[in-house]
C-alpha cells in the first residue's frame, strides 16, 4: 500500500523516531499505527541488546529537591552528540520529575515508573536508544529525606550532581556551597565514623604495606650509599643496565648492588619494627580520614582554611549534615 509523506509525519509525532524508521513501520504493519509504533519499540529493544556492553559515559545528572524530598539521577548515553540533543534532555528531565514525583526506593523500581505519557522509565529509555541507535541507560538514582536539603549541577558538562540532606534548614548559600564541595571533592563518607569498615580495613592494609616498603627502601638506600652506589642508579634492573651501558656505574658495582639490595631487603624484612609501622600506618589511615570524609575536608568554597564541619558551625551551631549523594558520568 502507499504510504503517503502526512502518515510518515504523523506517527514521527507520535514516536519521535526518525522519518525512515517511521516509514519502514508503516509499510511493515501496512499502514496501522498501533502496530507501528509497536514495531518501533520492538526496534529499540533490538538496538538496545545489541549495544547492551557499550559504555555510557555521557549524558545528563540531575538533582532535584521538593521540599523534604530529593533524588538524584543520571540519563546515560554513548556520546556527547546525543546528550546535548534537546530530546535527550527532555527525557532526563522528565525521568527526574516522575522519581521526584513517585519517589522509587531504587533504579529498579524507578523503571517501573510511568511518564506523563505512560510510558514505563525502562520502555521509554528503550524507545529513545531505538531512535538514536546508542546505549541510553538510567546510569544512577537515589533518593533522600531529611529537614533540609541542598543540591548542586555541574552546569558545564551537566554530567555531575550532589544532593546533601541536614538536620535543620541553613542558609541556601551555605547549603549549596556545601553541595558544590561533596561535587568538587567527591568525599567517602559525612565523617570518619560513617566510612565503612571496609573502606577502613583497605586503607589500613594499604597504609601498612606502604609504610614497610618505605622503610625497607631507606635501609636498602643508606647500606647502598655507605657502598659508595647512588641508589637512583640502580632501583630497578633497567636502571642498573642502562646506567651501566652509559658507563655510571661499573660491571663491579652493580654486582655488588644486587646483592645489598637482596640482602638487606630480606633482613630489613625479617624484622621491621610492628609498633612504628602501626603508628605510621594509623597516621596516614587519619591523613586519609580527613582528606576523603566530608566534614573534615578544607571548605574549597570558602576564604580561609577551615574544615566544612566548622564552617557549617560558623553558619548555625546546631545544623549537622545527615547524608549526601554525588554521581559523575565520568567518575
Amino acid at each position: 500500500m502507499e504510504i503517503k509523506a502526512a502518515d510518515v509525519m504523523k506517527l514521527r509525532q507520535m514516536t519521535g523516531a526518525g522519518m525512515m524508521d517511521c516509514k519502514k513501520a508503516l509499510v511493515e504493519a501496512e499502514g496501522d499505527y498501533a502496530r507501528a509504533q509497536e514495531i518501533i519499540r520492538e526496534k529499540g529493544k533490538l538496538v538496545a541488546a545489541k549495544r547492551a556492553d557499550r559504555e555510557t559515559s555521557e549524558g545528563a545528572a540531575i538533582a532535584k529537591v521538593d521540599g523534604n524530598k530529593a533524588i538524584l539521577v543520571a540519563l546515560g548515553c554513548e556520546t556527547d552528540f546525543v546528550a546535548k540533543n534537546e530530546e535527550f534532555q527532555a527525557l532526563a528531565n522528565a525521568i527526574a520529575d516522575a522519581a521526584l514525583t513517585q519517589f522509587p526506593a531504587d533504579a529498579e523500581a524507578l523503571k517501573a515508573c510511568k511518564l506523563a505519557d505512560g510510558r514505563t522509565i525502562e520502555a521509554a529509555v528503550t524507545e529513545q536508544t531505538g531512535k538514536t541507535g546508542e546505549k541510553h541507560s538510567i546510569a544512577y538514582y537515589a533518593c533522600v529525606e531529611a529537614p533540609y536539603i541542598s543540591s548542586y549541577i555541574h552546569k558545564i558538562n551537566g554530567k555531575l550532581a550532589a544532593v546533601v540532606a541536614f538536620n535543620k534548614e541553613i542558609p541556601a548559600e551555605a547549603g549549596k556551597g556545601i553541595a558544590m564541595q561533596v561535587a568538587s571533592m567527591n568525599p567517602v563518607a559525612v565523617n570518619k565514623e560513617s566510612v565503612a569498615q571496609s573502606v577502613i580495613d583497605n586503607e589500613l592494609a594499604v597504609a601498612v604495606e606502604k609504610t614497610k616498603e618505605e622503610l625497607v627502601k631507606k635501609a636498602v638506600n643508606s647500606a647502598l650509599e655507605k657502598a659508595g652506589i647512588n641508589p637512583a642508579h640502580v632501583d630497578s634492573e633497567d636502571h642498573i643496565a642502562s646506567n651501566t651501558a652509559k658507563g655510571w656505574i661499573t660491571a663491579e658495582q652493580a654486582d655488588k648492588a644486587r646483592e645489598i639490595i637482596k640482602t638487606v631487603t630480606a633482613e630489613k624484612s625479617a624484622n621491621l619494627p610492628e609498633a612504628m609501622i602501626n603508628n605510621i600506618a594509623n597516621g596516614r589511615l587519619n591523613k586519609f580520614f580527613k582528606e576523603n570524609t566530608l566534614e573534615e575536608q578544607e571548605y574549597q568554597m570558602g576564604d580561609g582554611k577551615v574544615s566544612v564541619k566548622d564552617y557549617l558551625a560558623s553558619v548555625d551551631k546546631d545544623a549537622k549534615i545527615i547524608a549526601f549523594k554525588r554521581f559523575s558520568l565520568n567518575d
